[in-house]
C-alpha cells in the first residue's frame, strides 16, 4: 500500500499524535509539570496526549533541535555567570544536589544580556572551553559574577576586569564571619563598620543622573569607599578572621570596577548581578518547586526548551517553524492509478 500525502507529510506511523500537534502542550509544560499541562490542553481543545508521551515528545524535540545557536559573530563586551542547586536522579534514585550553571552576555551598557550556554554537573575550566566557542572571548572586558570558587581562576582572561555583585557581597559577609567563628551578636561591629560604607547605599537611578560635570564628587565618592573599606580590614586581623579578611581584600578590589569604567567611559555599568537574577527566576523556580529531580539528560533538554519559551520568544518561533518545516510548500494532485491481473 502506497499513500502519497502520508509520505508528503512526513507523518510517523503508530503515533496518536504527531510531534508537529504538541506545541501548546510543551509549551505549556515548561510553566507546569507535565500531568498538569496535559489536564489543561485537553481542558482547551477537548483531547490531548498523557504525560508520558508529552514528556517523550520534549526530550525528541530537544535532542533533535535544541543546540543552543553559536553567537560568534556578536562584539560582547560583558560576562555574567551565576549558577543554583538542582536535585539529580537516576531512573527513580536520588544522586544528591549539582550545580546548575548558565551565562549571559552582553554589547554594551544598557543593551540587554542574552543566553550564551547552560550546563548541568560542570567545572569551570570545560565552561570555560565552551564559552570560547560561543563567543569571541577576546572582546570581552568585564566579568560579572557573586565570587565563587573557581570563577575568576577559570573565567577571567588578561584584557578583563571582574565586577564582584553588591549584593551577594554584602550576604555572604555574614556568612565568611560564621566560617571564622564570629556567631550572633559577635558580628554586629563588623556588620555595623559593613553597613557604614557608602558603598552599599548607592541606587544606580542617582548615579545616572551623573553628569561628566561630576567627575570630581564620584572621585570624592570612591575616597570615601576605599577608607571604609581599609576601616572594616583594620578590624579584622589576618590571624583571627582569615577567611574573612581575605574575602573583604578581594571583594574590595572588585566591587567598585563599575566607578573606574564610569571615569574612563561615562557610562554606569550594572553593579549586581539583578540582571541574571529577575531572568532565570522563573526558570529556577519550576526546576525546585515542580518536578523537584530530574536526570542529568533530561533537565538539559527541558532547560533547552524552556528558555527559548521563557527568554528568547522569537527563537523559540524559529524551533517550531523548523520542527514543522513550515517553509516547505504542499502542492496536492489528483493521483488514478490503474492495475490489471495478469
Amino acid at each position: 500500500m502506497f499513500c502519497p500525502l502520508v509520505k508528503r507529510l512526513s507523518i510517523i506511523p503508530y503515533r496518536q499524535y504527531q510531534r508537529e500537534s504538541l506545541e501548546g502542550g510543551v509549551g505549556q509544560a515548561v510553566h507546569l509539570s507535565y500531568r498538569v499541562a496535559t489536564a489543561e490542553t485537553r481542558r482547551l481543545l477537548g483531547h490531548g496526549p498523557d504525560k508520558s508521551t508529552l514528556h517523550r515528545r520534549l526530550q525528541e524535540l530537544a535532542e533533535t533541535h535544541g543546540v543552543w545557536p553559536s553567537m560568534k559573530q556578536r562584539s560582547f563586551k560583558f560576562l555574567m555567570v551565576d549558577g543554583t542547586k538542582v536535585a539529580l536522579q537516576e531512573r527513580g534514585c536520588s544522586l544528591g544536589s549539582s550545580e546548575l550553571l548558565w551565562a549571559l552576555a552582553s554589547e554594551e551598557v544598557g543593551r540587554p544580556f542574552d543566553l550564551i550556554g547552560f550546563w548541568v554537573n560542570r567545572d569551570w575550566p570545560p565552561i570555560h572551553h565552551d564559552l570560547s566557542r560561543s563567543l569571541d572571548y577576546s572582546r570581552l572586558r568585564v566579568l560579572f559574577s557573586d565570587g565563587g570558587p573557581g570563577i575568576e581562576e577559570n573565567l577571567l582572561s588578561a584584557q578583563m576586569d571582574q565586577q564582584h555583585c553588591l549584593w551577594h557581597g554584602k550576604r555572604d559577609f555574614r556568612f565568611l564571619l560564621y566560617l571564622d567563628k564570629v556567631k550572633g551578636k559577635k558580628q554586629e561591629p563588623f556588620l555595623k563598620l559593613l553597613e557604614q560604607n557608602p558603598l552599599f547605599d548607592l541606587e544606580k537611578s542617582d548615579l545616572e543622573a551623573l553628569s561628566p560635570a561630576d567627575e570630581s564628587l564620584v572621585r570624592k565618592l570612591v575616597k570615601a569607599i576605599r577608607r571604609s573599606f581599609r576601616d572594616l580590614l583594620a578590624g579584622l586581623p589576618a590571624d583571627r578572621y582569615p577567611k574573612t579578611r581575605t574575602y573583604v581584600e578581594n571583594f574590595s578590589r572588585q566591587a567598585i570596577v563599575f566607578f573606574d569604567y564610569w571615569l574612563d567611559r561615562q557610562k554606569w555599568m550594572a553593579f549586581t548581578a539583578n540582571a541574571i537574577e529577575s531572568s532565570f527566576s522563573r526558570v529556577v523556580n519550576r526546576i525546585k518547586r515542580i518536578g523537584r529531580r530530574r536526570s542529568e539528560n533530561g533537565l538539559m533538554n527541558w532547560l533547552a526548551v524552556a528558555f527559548r519559551k521563557i527568554l528568547h520568544p522569537a527563537m523559540w518561533q524559529a524551533l517550531w517553524k523548523q520542527y514543522l518545516r513550515l517553509h516547505r510548500s504542499l502542492s496536492l494532485m489528483s493521483l488514478r492509478v490503474e492495475y490489471r491481473w495478469i
